[in-house]
């Protein structure tokens, strides 16, 4: 058996709780009708607990289940606070025995919080990413994939993704039969295929015709139909195309040539969200010229095809 501790806090979203608890419990893995996950949910002091959704739960377990675990897993934490050194103490014991050590979505905080993800990746729910980044600078934070497995630490995005990892976890256990038929119980995805990237918002900044980059900014998005000459939107913008790109990097932290390239890729995403174009029509009206092109740099970014993407966010197969 696998010992699994999953780690509870007052407060905590009972939906984030369950799914460790219903991935790794006895829900059906396939494997004779019984779990081979011993799953205990623990808090630094058993007891009650409130939960976010307002009802109480009761913990039995507590930090001695925590020590001598095989798998711990956060499933949320609370964002911008640490861990308690008894909890920490607990973790890294269990890290020291062999644990593998789980962060779903913002439990990714907690994963920081005790040291062990120091000069490595962890993968948060990309609204937390940046305050994630700033609060622990040593360890490098992602927000552009479902999940990284670094095996002994394993991270995920938010909600659906913490689905996604448990489920790749037991597909590391157990093999892929036991991960599918499990997925099929719970009416879900074996693995989705994307990233993170794919939800985060598109940021439509208030044009400023005071400002030249800005305004450059505004010209190109005008033109993302049309091919954009490093040299004349430099021109637009009356500056020497070396000054242009230095105050371009400056502003954006990036080439004018990559931003254009994201700025026609979100201008994709919200044509296969929003119309019934073909992908090619799409490819040409957001300035990629041809179908082979927009599915090598959607891939690139996004983690997925122009087809699947339109599939996912509209439910209709192209």
């Amino acid at each position: 058996m696998t010992s699994v501790a999953v780690i509870a806090f007052d407060g905590i979203s009972p939906f984030h709780l369950s799914v460790p608890s219903l991935v790794f419990g006895r829900s059906g893995t396939g494997v004779a009708g019984a779990s081979p996950y011993d799953v205990r949910v623990c808090a630094e002091e058993p007891g009650t607990l409130s939960t976010a959704a307002g009802f109480d739960i009761t913990v039995r377990y507590g930090l001695d289940s925590v020590r001598t675990a095989d798998l711990v897993v956060f499933p949320g934490w609370v964002r911008g606070e640490g861990i308690s050194p008894a909890l920490n103490e607990a973790v890294h014991t269990a890290h020291a025995h062999g644990a593998r050590l789980v962060g779903l979505c913002l439990g990714s905080w907690a994963i920081a919080a005790t040291g062990l993800a120091d000069g490595r990746e962890v993968t948060t729910h990309w609204a937390a990413a940046d305050a994630l980044a700033l609060a622990y600078p040593d360890v490098h934070v992602r927000a552009d994939t479902l999940w990284s497995d670094l095996g002994d630490v394993i991270t995920s995005a938010g909600v659906a993704a913490a689905l996604d990892c448990c489920l790749h976890i037991v597909r590391t256990d157990l093999g892929v039969r036991a991960a599918t038929e499990l997925a099929r119980s719970l009416v879900t995805a074996p693995h989705r295929h994307g990233s993170q990237a794919q939800y985060i918002p598109i940021a439509v900044p208030d044009d400023d015709p005071d400002d030249p980059i800005e305004y450059a900014m505004a010209w190109a998005r005008a033109r993302l139909d049309t091919t954009v000459d490093l040299d004349n939107w430099s021109r637009e913008a009356l500056m020497s195309r070396r000054t242009f790109t230095r105050r371009f990097r400056d502003r954006t932290g990036t080439s004018p040539q990559q931003w254009l390239l994201h700025q026609r890729i979100d201008q994709a995403r919200l044509l296969l969200e929003s119309t019934d174009d073909t992908v090619d029509r799409v490819a040409r009206d957001t300035g990629f010229g041809s179908t082979v092109s927009l599915r090598h740099h959607f891939h690139r970014v996004l983690g997925t095809s122009p087809a699947a993407h339109r599939a996912q966010f509209r439910g209709a197969a192209q």
